[in-house]
């Protein structure tokens, strides 16, 4: 997985800001935190969405790399939590908030002296 300041960590955190702004596949990444790996099925049972749907999703957060596909028994697909990009939008994040806190802090300074 690339660090923060590798040029392919811009696109990692597109790629998981755009999984995870559907309310969806957020619900299906707090499955696999909350209970860990799960089949296509597994999420259904549990999720108010067709095991069709789940699979489109599944696809996306796999390319987006936040879930990990791992062949089970009887050819059974479980889907594994990867925390890696997530790390990498974190600090993505973390970068934007600390330049926005220096010009806030500017701001706060020089409305402080007004």
């Amino acid at each position: 997985m690339p660090r923060p300041d590798h040029p392919d960590a811009e696109l990692i955190a597109q790629a998981v800001f755009t999984a995870l702004a559907d309310p969806t596949r957020r619900g299906i990444l707090a499955e696999l935190a909350a209970h860990g790996p799960a089949t296509a099925t597994d999420l259904a049972d549990r999720l108010p969405i067709s095991r069709q749907a789940i699979a489109k999703h599944l696809t996306l957060l796999t390319e987006a790399g936040l879930v990990h596909a791992e062949p089970g028994e009887r050819r059974r697909i479980h889907y594994h939590l990867q925390t890696q990009p997530m790390t990498v939008a974190q600090s993505f994040l973390a970068a934007l908030a600390h330049s926005w806190d220096g010009r806030l802090n500017a701001l706060r300074d020089h409305l402080d002296q007004t």
